[in-house]
């Protein structure tokens, strides 16, 4: 009997051990994002996809990655009718498309407007902001009392690395950090791409640019 106890106690000793072997396993991947303990998903985040970046997360104490669509941009035939230097939104789509010279545009992936919040309407770029900061409307407000009144721009601020303010609306072309949005209908009106690409418009377009919204 005590042979018996002294090898369940072994064994409760080699389990612990491993459980705490394993704790300190994930608390310096966290600290080193090098290491992931991604198991059978190794081999799938070894091969990056085009346009993506690696993110990670916990799952019982255990760290795992994936990885995640950073840009959908694609150049395209302009069937759009407008002329070089416009910018226009497919709602249903769900594409912002930015017309260039020679028969060529931009087609970029958007997130827009939830059901009851979706518009269209035409406008111009009348401001553009680099991580802009964040001033929730009123109207935002009453619906969601617990909101921030302001946020200083920087990743976590929800309009992202760029903002484009259409003339004197309360609506934006903005970046997110929330990637799943993409090709969502999820905002409040406003016209939601990853970061990158919005950094990609914001380049390209000037003050005054027409804004086409269907």
């Amino acid at each position: 009997m005590k042979q018996f106890s002294a090898v369940l106690l072994g064994s409760v000793f080699i389990v612990t051990g491993f459980a705490i072997a394993a704790e300190a396993e994930a608390a310096q991947a966290k600290k080193n994002w090098a290491t992931w303990a991604v198991g059978a998903n190794a081999n799938k985040l070894r091969q990056k996809p085009k346009n993506s970046t690696r993110v990670g997360y916990y799952s019982n104490g255990r760290l795992f990655g994936k990885w995640v669509k950073t840009s959908d941009k694609k150049l395209v035939r302009n069937t759009t009718g407008k002329k070089p230097g416009s910018i226009i939104i497919d709602t249903k789509k769900r594409r912002l498309t930015y017309t260039l010279a020679g028969g060529k545009a931009l087609s970029y992936g958007i997130g827009v407007g939830r059901p009851g919040f979706q518009w269209a309407g035409y406008h111009k770029v009348s401001m553009k902001k680099e991580w802009p900061s964040w001033t929730p409307p009123a109207s935002m407000l009453k619906r969601q009392p617990d909101l921030p009144r302001f946020m200083p721009g920087g990743p976590k601020n929800p309009l992202g690395a760029r903002a484009l303010y259409l003339g004197s609306s309360i609506y934006r072309i903005h970046g997110t950090n929330n990637h799943a949005s993409i090709g969502k209908a999820v905002s409040s009106g406003c016209i939601r791409m990853h970061n990158n690409d919005v950094k990609d418009l914001y380049k390209k377009v000037k003050l005054g640019t027409p804004v086409y919204v269907f």
